[in-house]
């Protein structure tokens, strides 16, 4: 017989599932390839066999993370309101962020640095944001730079959902104030003529 296989997809899934939560919620330093091989019940060489080190694990755990918010995001259908779609895409944002609270602070926090002036690719989970902004640009619902808009946007987002996702507000509160903490953002850099309806047709104005 040969020998059993101990490396397997069910060990590379126990990895990377105790990565995401470690690399989430320790210190930097605590985030080792021993401490990462005691968690999930492995061995240190399964780390090297399977990701081939630490930095390739946290690859992994980063990629699901990429990969999973930009398949929520690309989901949301575009309609004939750019304004809508842009508002769609904010409650897809917070709603992946919610359902995988440790893989978004991975993706924007934890022990890992994010870059948002990095180069996007096709892949990237702003794409989405930044196709969505273009359409209201062109259709000249909103007036600036895309570049700037997206991460008007994304701040704003990143702090809502940060500080959600801490337990800082309660559900009613969080939901209040994500509504209208980001139709007042859009409605910034929205043009005169809209800007104009919009604030008309606010019900808290």
């Amino acid at each position: 017989m040969g020998r059993p296989r101990t490396n397997d997809d069910t060990v590379k899934e126990r990895l990377v599932v105790c990565a995401t939560e470690m690399l989430a919620t320790r210190p930097r330093e605590s985030v080792t390839v021993r401490a990462l091989a005691a968690a999930a019940g492995a061995s240190t060489t399964a780390v090297y066999s399977l990701f081939g080190g630490k930095d390739g694990l946290i690859a992994e755990v980063r990629g699901r993370a990429v990969a999973g918010l930009f398949h929520d995001l690309s989901a949301v259908p575009a309609g004939d309101d750019p304004l809508a779609d842009l508002y769609a895409l904010a409650v897809a944002y917070r709603r992946w962020a919610g359902e995988h609270s440790h893989l978004y602070t991975v993706l924007f926090g934890g022990v890992q640095s994010f870059d948002p002036s990095g180069a996007v690719g096709a892949a990237d989970p702003v794409r989405p944001l930044l196709d969505a902004i273009d359409r209201a640009l062109a259709a000249s619902v909103l007036a600036g730079d895309v570049t700037s808009i997206a991460l008007s946007v994304w701040v704003t987002l990143h702090g809502l959902v940060t500080l959600e996702l801490a337990g800082a507000l309660d559900a009613a509160m969080a939901e209040a104030t994500f509504r209208t903490t980001v139709h007042a953002t859009l409605r910034g850099w929205a043009t005169p003529a809209v800007f104009r309806g919009l604030r008309e047709a606010d019900p808290v104005r």
